[in-house]
């Protein structure tokens, strides 16, 4: 049985178990411990299904890209060296399997419409995140940006990765995700500012 690196409560509450323990897990597992498998699966599917929502999956299609991710990362979990974090690892083969399944479905043909669009569309809305006034949906905000920006503001400001892990993931300098959330933080405040511009007045009493 693996002995995980030590949190502190305020850590472990923030964002779950340390990166340093994640990896070990992943490399115990890549030895044959199931027990590390479960710790792996558990400590990293939460950021995974984050990451594919916030890139555009719906409800349906998010849940199977976190499994797809998991099943190749498990297939693969051989190669893994530690050379990078394993959530850096993992976050790079949810972006692949992304990528694969938004390019499966552009190659089939649409169907028009869904029984119940708006209420899958609503429940794909996160709640209770820090930052954002009642009402007003992350998602909405986030689907105004460019996908690369989105992507590096999700990496970085929503599932924490530094910006070097982030430019890992995304395969680019470190330098241009620093730009993209930049520009995806001034976008996203305007988008705010406006929002409250255009709201309409309480009625008085």
């Amino acid at each position: 049985m693996l002995t995980p690196a030590p949190t502190t409560p305020r850590e472990a509450a923030d964002r779950g178990p340390r990166d340093d323990a994640i990896t070990a897990w992943a490399l115990a597992a890549r030895g044959g411990d199931p027990d590390a498998v479960d710790l792996f699966v558990r400590a990293l599917h939460r950021d995974v299904h984050r990451y594919v929502t916030f890139l555009g999956a719906d409800p349906h299609t998010a849940d199977d890209l976190t499994q797809d991710t998991f099943l190749r990362a498990l297939g693969s979990l051989h190669r893994f060296e530690g050379r990078s974090s394993a959530r850096t690892w993992l976050l790079s083969i949810a972006r692949r399997a992304l990528i694969d399944s938004i390019r499966h479905s552009s190659s089939r043909p649409r169907l028009s419409g869904t029984g119940d669009w708006q209420s899958a569309a609503e429940h794909a809305q996160p709640r209770g995140l820090p930052g954002f006034d009642d009402g007003i949906a992350l998602a909405d905000l986030l689907d105004t940006l460019p996908d690369d920006r989105r992507e590096a503001f999700v990496l970085t400001q929503l599932l924490g990765l530094p910006y070097a892990e982030a430019a890992d993931v995304s395969g680019c300098p470190v330098g241009t995700v620093r730009s993209r959330v930049a520009r995806a933080r001034a976008s996203l405040i305007q988008w705010l500012r406006e929002a409250e511009h255009f709201a309409p007045a309480p009625a008085a009493a």
